[in-house]
């Protein structure tokens, strides 16, 4: 697996342009841990755009962006616009099973790699990227990875629907209720094209409740 910053740059440049001018913020050198990055405040929500809520968390919805009816299993699904060419659109998946439920980060990062194969038969872990930031005070671990996905994946559910050229943008929050999972795939053109705004989402997201209230 990459441990580079090759992630981080749409990431950070975005969430640090919205930044205040003069942040009235401290960081204890510490506490900072080498492979993550500092905290960015939560953005604001562009003009005319959705929000959506679950688990005690608050995020903006991109512009463009449709909500899906709700599914088993999921917080909330929504559909991005296709790339020019491709035949599909994008699906943003929203999960959240519950406190200390869902498995843990590693866990769910390692079968989501686990979804695509490389034409070469290494390991997707061997060729993704995963980093971890923080926004608005909680912990974020970014994943991609690309290849052929087998859509079907699941714990015994057979190699049946596998699609090629595709790609994954995942974030990982630990939130004030427990994990929530925003996972993003689709043809590869799509996910590159919307991945600006995927960032922005996560950008957006922070505590639905202020602690103590």
């Amino acid at each position: 697996m990459k441990s580079s910053l090759l992630l981080l740059p749409l990431f950070t440049v975005t969430l640090i342009a919205c930044a205040p001018e003069d942040p009235a913020q401290t960081t204890d050198p510490a506490a900072a841990a080498p492979a993550e990055q500092d905290a960015a405040p939560a953005l604001p929500a562009p003009a005319g755009s959705d929000t959506d809520a679950v688990a005690g968390l608050l995020w903006t919805v991109p512009p463009g962006w449709e909500m899906q009816p709700q599914r088993p299993m999921r917080a909330a699904t929504y559909d991005t616009p296709p790339a020019e060419g491709d035949s599909e659109p994008g699906e943003v998946a929203v999960f959240y099973f519950g406190p200390q439920e869902g498995g843990t980060v590693d866990a769910n990062v390692n079968r989501w790699f686990n979804q695509f194969d490389q034409e070469d038969g290494r390991p997707t872990s061997e060729v993704a990227e995963r980093e971890t930031i923080e926004v608005n005070g909680m912990p974020v671990t970014l994943v991609r990875a690309s290849g052929t996905y087998n859509a079907a994946a699941g714990p015994m559910a057979p190699r049946a629907d596998l699609r090629p050229d595709y790609r994954l943008i995942g974030a990982i929050v630990e939130g004030p209720e427990g994990a929530v999972f925003f996972k993003f795939t689709g043809p590869d053109r799509t996910v590159v094209e919307q991945e600006a705004n995927f960032a922005l989402m996560v950008g957006s997201i922070q505590r639905s409740v202020t602690p103590g209230n």
